[in-house]
């Protein structure tokens, strides 16, 4: 039965990419829809993207293991997120017309800080379609009992072909698909599961004082407001998010989805959190916690309700994957390669973006076999280099300030200093560290090329 629902979705999937790729001829159809789809699917679609492996497995395993205090990015962190996207991005982006945030940048910072931006985000963004591909491999393993491996290699192929074919239309009409499964199986599995819970309360009241605590025990304040800044910040300008809300048909309708999505995203999201809670007295001794969830669907629903919400897991992820196939995409053909290659044909630059999106999903498929925690893989993308883009793109979008050369030393800051701080000299809060001195590289530097332009325009005219 499971393995004939994967077939059903495999079907699907590419019969929707095909269907729709008829009504592709340019490089706006493909990577934001031709800016005509509808406030409801937009926002549908913004949810599906954001809610994936991390909500579904890893939060869920995290919570599972140590309490609240293990997942505060979902779905807190993340939902917000949406909110502040929509308070500050969706509008002001949308209505420029943009096709990606490299654009507003080279706009705003000129073309070298547009091809430096493209290498900036890109490296995140497939590190966090790594996660959501193993994630889908776990699934998969989990129900099938194949080798992970093999699993993974799979869900790689399926999303890379049904992404080429559809563009972001296709995603945008599978991810509602998608997104109302997902709404309709965590509800029915939490409802089963409290149902056969004999006495919740019980449970409640052995639970010790530490799995209540939403921040970590032994915490300094700074790797507490790290912890909550890398969902929220470091989440703010990826070009997943930003290319669903492109796609809207106005800049009101962009601000209404995005605030939309992170009300469906925060109460789907709270059903997981739940359940992680609770899960060491459904399902105790449990030693790889990123399968609770797939475990626990199992065992509580009978056959046809789990392997509905098997496809509910599937919906997450894919829903998610195709995203950054395509955002990704978008970035290196539209910023970097085409400007390079002197591409003006449409049909062309769709054919190019088709091909960068087959070899987005092989890198990524590489990083997933490599093999990491699915959590630690979203949070090392979410905080990858986005300190810089983040500070140049708010100060571009309400400030005065638009020296390329300051642009050009933030990107670069951004980039490395994360790093440094986490990895070198082992700081408790190396994100928002790096996004602090992110800001002070940008006003410091504006201030300085600023200072030396005026000097050197002076000594000109009293030549």
């Amino acid at each position: 039965m499971k393995g004939l629902l994967i077939v059903f979705y495999v079907i699907v999937q590419i019969f929707i990419g095909v269907y729709l790729s008829r009504k592709i001829k340019n490089e706006a159809d493909y990577f934001v829809g031709g800016r005509r789809v509808s406030f409801f699917l937009v926002s549908f679609s913004l949810f599906a993207t954001w809610f994936g492996a991390e909500t579904c497995l890893g939060s869920s395993g995290a919570v599972y293991e140590i309490g609240l205090s293990g997942s505060r990015a979902d779905p807190f962190g993340f939902s917000l997120c949406l909110f502040l996207m929509g308070f500050f991005l969706a509008g002001q982006l949308r209505k420029r017309n943009y096709l990606t945030l490299a654009d507003f940048i080279r706009d705003r910072y000129g073309r070298v800080a547009e091809k430096l931006v493209v290498w900036v985000m890109i490296p995140s963004s497939i590190i966090w379609g790594a996660a959501q591909l193993r994630a889908f491999g776990q699934i998969l393993s989990v129900s099938t009992a194949l080798p992970l491996d093999l699993m993974i290699c799979f869900s790689a192929i399926l999303v890379i072909t049904y992404t080429v074919l559809g563009g972001l239309l296709g995603d945008i009409y599978t991810d509602l698909i998608q997104g109302l499964i997902v709404v309709g199986s965590l509800i029915t599995l939490a409802i089963v599961v409290l149902t056969r819970v004999p006495d919740l309360p019980a449970i409640f009241r052995q639970m010790p004082a530490d799995r209540w605590q939403i921040l970590g025990v032994g915490e300094s304040i700074w790797e507490r407001l790290d912890r909550w800044a890398v969902p929220v910040l470091g989440s703010l300008v990826v070009q997943e998010a930003i290319s669903r809300f492109l796609a809207a048909r106005n800049p009101r309708e962009a601000v209404r989805a995005c605030h939309t999505a992170g009300g469906i995203y925060f109460f789907t999201g709270l059903i997981p959190l739940f359940l992680g809670f609770i899960g060491p007295w459904l399902l105790p001794g449990l030693t790889d916690r990123e399968q609770f969830l797939v475990v626990l669907s199992h065992q509580y629903l009978p056959g046809i309700l789990s392997v509905i919400f098997l496809g509910a897991m599937i919906s997450a992820i894919l829903s998610t994957v195709d995203s950054i196939l395509l955002a990704c995409a978008a970035l290196f053909s539209h910023n970097f390669l085409l400007p390079i290659l002197g591409i003006k044909k449409e049909k062309t630059k769709v054919l190019v973006g088709r091909t960068t999106v087959v070899i987005t999903g092989l890198i990524a498929l590489a990083i997933a076999l490599g093999g990491n925690r699915i959590y630690d893989l979203v949070l090392l993308a979410a905080a990858f280099g986005t300190s810089g883009v983040l500070v140049i793109t708010m100060f571009g979008l309400y400030s005065r300030f638009n020296s390329e050369q300051a642009a050009l030393v933030t990107l670069v800051g951004g980039l490395v200093l994360t790093p440094i701080f986490q990895l070198v000299l082992k700081f408790r809060a190396p994100f928002l560290l790096s996004v602090t001195s992110c800001l002070l590289l940008f006003v410091l530097s504006s201030y300085l090329f600023r200072k030396a332009s005026a000097e050197v325009r002076f000594a000109q005219e009293n030549r």
